[in-house]
């Protein structure tokens, strides 16, 4: 399973690349900005939102290059929804788009079982433990010698502070990995004594919809999320609603 099959009656919208187009912007802008920021002189409660802010940004980004694997960012173009993918996870964080289609596909087919790469499969499920192994799944050497070097370019070619870099660029990216682990892999799919309800072994968190947004772009609507993954994330809580 390398591919998911779309449903061009639920997809055929160009929502989603203007979605998908409106965040890169916001993020490439924000972190422009805030590269060129004199942290010096800024207060310390501006530093701190600007953070959360782009940490946000940063989430949406991988929430984007989600959908894209889905096919939903553009469906009437599989080449341009690919591309846009790719382009998301490049930003993010230097990743393999199709490694990730791969693990992502696997992640579906085989939800939280031992064959399911996402999956943590260990009687006590600590988070700090799933957490460090979700994260090594996903990293290689080549990442970390090119990130170094997509750190040492606007640091000694463009002259930007390491506390820019430090406070605006690497701290989003690493607290929204934790983001997305929390509410797009452990919450939905960590054992209970309970059980799961649903088929596809997961759960949806049940907050409203304008904190589900903020919280991850809808993505603790983790069961409809696996119920219809033709969905696109901003249609989600529709579906929630429905349910």
């Amino acid at each position: 399973m390398t591919n998911f099959d779309i449903n061009s009656r639920i997809t055929n919208t160009s929502n989603g690349i203007f979605i998908a187009c409106l965040i890169l912007g916001l993020w490439s802008t924000s972190l422009i900005i805030l590269l060129s920021l004199d942290i010096a002189k800024t207060q310390i409660l501006f530093i701190a939102l600007a953070v959360i802010w782009q940490t946000f940004l940063y989430t949406g980004l991988f929430i984007t290059a989600h959908d894209a694997m889905h096919g939903v960012v553009f469906p009437r173009n599989p080449k341009v929804n690919n591309w846009i993918g790719r382009i998301c996870v490049l930003f993010y964080a230097l990743f393999s788009y199709q490694e990730l289609l791969r693990k992502h596909c696997l992640h579906h087919r085989y939800s939280s079982t031992e064959d399911d790469p996402d999956f943590y499969e260990n009687q006590y499920q600590n988070f700090f433990a799933w957490y460090f192994n979700f994260v090594k799944s996903y990293w290689s050497w080549q990442q970390h010698l090119g990130l170094i070097c997509a750190y040492i370019v606007p640091r000694y070619i463009f002259q930007i502070s390491d506390a820019n870099l430090i406070v605006f660029w690497v701290i989003p990216s690493i607290f929204s990995s934790i983001q997305l682990f929390y509410f797009g892999t452990f919450l939905p799919h960590r054992r209970l004594e309970e059980g799961y309800t649903s088929v596809h072994q997961t759960r949806s968190i049940p907050l409203p919809t304008f904190w589900s947004f903020i919280a991850c772009y809808h993505f603790g609507y983790h069961k409809e999320h696996h119920e219809h993954p033709n969905v696109p994330w901003w249609r989600l809580p529709d579906i929630y609603k429905g349910n």
